[in-house]
């Protein structure tokens, strides 16, 4: 169905090819998964299929790309809609038109299809991608995984024979993932559809795909195979995978079933054995004033974040104040309760992990910290201070967010102005930020454009921005999305050390694997309202949605994580 004969991708300006060397199929009625670190080419694979590379992208083609015997390189990509869905990182780039509905028969209006087809097949695909709730509404009101649901409903009803996805499950919850990989699954199996899709978090797909290709490096030649002849060599694996290893199963696991069938031993191994407690540091006494910034950073917050993006929880800090201290907070917008009844508090050094379904109000309790959402009950508090009602100048000394869109704090048109920027804005030593980029991103050039980043990459980079600054309170939305676990792995590194220092930090996250990580507590929210809030052994133990890959391979026992088991093990 897609055939690739030794393709090489350079763009203008660049020192090497971005992809070379490609050279495999893809069978129709497959699915097959495309990794590998980030910025190793993985979207420029996937926007030759649709004719995006080189027709919009501009850079020089080599070699033949074919779709179902079209070639890419002479139909365009309008010329290839009727046979090729496609669905980028970015689903607010996708949309054309104002509301769910209406997104979803776009595309079939576009391809002349019959109105009464296109009404079935719109009620089609709102069951089942479980949209049927928001069909009504305006696309602007959704939470970032709703938008990525509604953005795979509009290629689907067209019912294309090929399916090109790019990040697909990266802003979904657990659960809407799940419900999203089961459609593609049904789409292969039943219908006999392509499915092609790039995909960082690979516990949740590796089990579902036929094959993978994967990417081992920039410019480096692909190598393909079935799932566990690729995982076995790659440089990224998901936590199943890498218990195996640990383990020395062979061959090595690609599901949790498969895994806990093997765990017998290893759970005999681990018997009688405790997880080192997780605690929150203990704040350094210099920590509780914050460096002033700079009126560009206040500008940031003006110009970039203008929109969306219980009971109180004990803060683990006992006898410090609260960096942050939220009290019946209700938010109503839109005629919809965004949040009802919340209490939180963050203490210095503490790691919480907002989690819940899309659209449980993860990112507007965000807002409301750092001043972007107006309660419409209850109290807010920040260092003392009430975030709506403070200077965004003054603000910035106390709290930083990085959203779930990074091009919010994206101005400049390189990296190295864009850390430059940071720097002046922070009146942090010249230097500061770059070195965390480095630390976050290595590789990155100071000359290159923020647009030429990966979406990870750039999330990378607005999180350096951000800390550049070092805010007492870190709030992060989705700071995962997009990212490897190399880069992850440098993400957690960064945070631990900040909370280390007497940094709190917030983030909401459906990255289970993230908050079995670094967080101290986990926060579970569900339509506006706290349902949980406790340590995190706790509250992802007994949960079958948020519970990470390990702890269901190792139940009853209580890991959370394969360096946990190293350690013990050790």
């Amino acid at each position: 169905m897609i055939r690739f004969e030794d393709v090489s991708v350079t763009y203008e300006g660049a020192a090497g090819p971005a992809v070379r060397g490609v050279d495999f199929e893809v069978p129709e009625g497959e699915l097959v998964l495309l990794v590998g670190p980030s910025g190793t080419g993985k979207s420029t694979i996937l926007n030759s299929v649709s004719g995006l590379v080189p027709h919009f992208t501009g850079g020089t083609l080599r070699g033949r790309v074919t779709v179902a015997g079209r070639d890419t390189r002479t139909h365009k990509p309008r010329e290839l809609a009727d046979v090729v869905g496609t669905v980028g990182q970015d689903p607010l780039a996708h949309f054309v038109t104002a509301t769910v509905e209406d997104e979803l028969a776009y595309g079939m209006e576009s391809l002349g299809i019959a109105p009464a087809v296109m009404r079935r097949r719109v009620e089609e695909t709102l069951d089942l991608l479980g949209l049927d709730g928001l069909r009504d509404r305006a696309i602007a009101t959704l939470s970032g995984g709703q938008r990525q649901r509604v953005a795979i409903g509009s290629v689907l009803t067209p019912h294309p024979e090929v399916l090109v996805l790019d990040e697909p499950t990266s802003a979904l919850d657990p659960a809407a993932a799940e419900e999203v990989l089961a459609v593609l699954q049904r789409l292969v199996h039943d219908l006999g559809t392509t499915v092609f899709l790039a995909e960082h978090r690979l516990e949740r797909v590796v089990q579902y795909a036929d094959r993978v290709v994967l990417l081992p490096g920039p410019g480096a030649v692909p190598v393909c195979g079935t799932p566990a002849e690729v995982m076995a060599v790659s440089p990224v694996s998901p936590p199943v995978v890498e218990l195996g290893r640990l383990a020395g199963w062979s061959p090595l696991p690609m599901t949790v079933r498969d895994a806990r069938r093997r765990a017998a031993g290893l759970r005999e191994r681990l018997a009688g054995r405790i997880p080192a407690q997780r605690t929150p540091a203990a704040p350094a006494a210099e920590e509780s004033g914050a460096r002033p910034a700079a009126s560009g950073a206040a500008q940031r917050w003006r110009a970039g974040l203008r929109g969306p993006a219980g009971r109180a929880g004990a803060g683990s800090g006992a006898g410090v104040a609260p960096l942050a201290e939220v009290r019946s907070l209700a938010v109503r917008r839109d005629r919809v309760d965004a949040l009802c009844d919340v209490g939180l508090t963050v203490a210095p050094g503490e790691t919480v992990a907002l989690m819940g379904r899309n659209g449980a109000g993860k990112s507007t309790l965000l807002g409301a910290l750092v001043g972007l959402v107006e309660p419409s009950a209850g109290t807010v508090r920040v260092g003392g201070a009430v975030p709506h009602r403070t200077r965004p100048r003054d603000l910035v000394r106390l709290v930083g967010l990085v959203p779930q869109e990074p091009r919010d704090l994206l101005y400049a048109d390189t990296v190295g102005t864009e850390c430059a920027a940071a720097d002046r804005d922070a009146a942090a030593a010249p230097g500061t930020c770059r070195a965390l980029v480095s630390g976050l991103l290595p590789g990155v050039g100071d000359d290159t454009h923020p647009r030429d980043l990966s979406e990870g990459q750039r999330l990378a980079l607005a999180l350096a921005v951000v800390l550049t600054a070092r805010p007492p309170l870190l709030l992060l939305d989705e700071p995962t999305r997009g990212l490897d676990y190399a880069a992850k792995a440098r993400l957690v590194g960064v945070l631990r050390g900040l909370a280390a220092e007497g940094h709190a930090i917030v983030l909401a996250t459906h990255d289970v694997e993230l908050a079995a990580e670094i967080a101290h507590r986990v926060v579970l929210l569900a339509e506006g309202e706290v349902i949980a809030d406790g340590p995190t052994d706790d509250i992802v133990v007994s949960s079958p949605s948020f519970a990470p890959q390990v702890t269901k391979i190792l139940a009853p026992q209580r890991w959370l994580t394969v360096a946990q088991v190293r350690e013990a093990l050790a």
